[in-house]
């Protein structure tokens, strides 16, 4: 089993909330990626920030991360477990964020863990295994 790492996660520690190197030892034997929509959450924050110091940190902490992490396509295989994840929750009244739940597909189609902030969004979804990451919070 592999790890997936959530936008919630790379966004704290890119603000200087999160221990991301902290993580990433403790999980140093198992592979770690994002998948790619994580991947345009993050280049969708660094689009829209403003100008400045601020917005060139950003872009730089975020090709750094894109540059060590492997990023997982969406394929069709994920794309149908995304289609029965949706239509369960969907029928239980219970449905997520569009982005989470690709973002928890990937995780599934691919056995991963996924690491995340979100720990109450993601828990909806029993075959889902969750690390909660919050002893990583600063």
């Amino acid at each position: 089993m592999g790890l997936i790492l959530d936008s919630s996660v790379i966004i704290s520690a890119e603000r200087g909330r999160f221990d991301l190197g902290g993580l990433l030892t403790a999980y140093r034997d198992e592979p770690t990626r994002i998948t790619s929509i994580t991947a345009s959450e993050l280049l969708h924050g660094w689009e829209r920030a403003q100008a400045g110091k601020r917005r060139d940190r950003r872009k730089q902490f975020i090709e750094n991360v894109l540059r060590i992490l492997p990023s997982i396509p969406l394929d069709l295989d994920t794309a149908r477990v995304h289609a029965r994840l949706w239509a369960r929750l969907e029928q239980q009244g219970n449905i997520i964020g569009a982005h989470d739940l690709l973002i928890a597909a990937t995780c599934v189609q691919e056995d991963d863990a996924l690491a995340t902030l979100n720990e109450e969004e993601f828990s909806r979804i029993p075959e889902l295994t969750v690390i909660d990451c919050s002893a990583w919070q600063i």
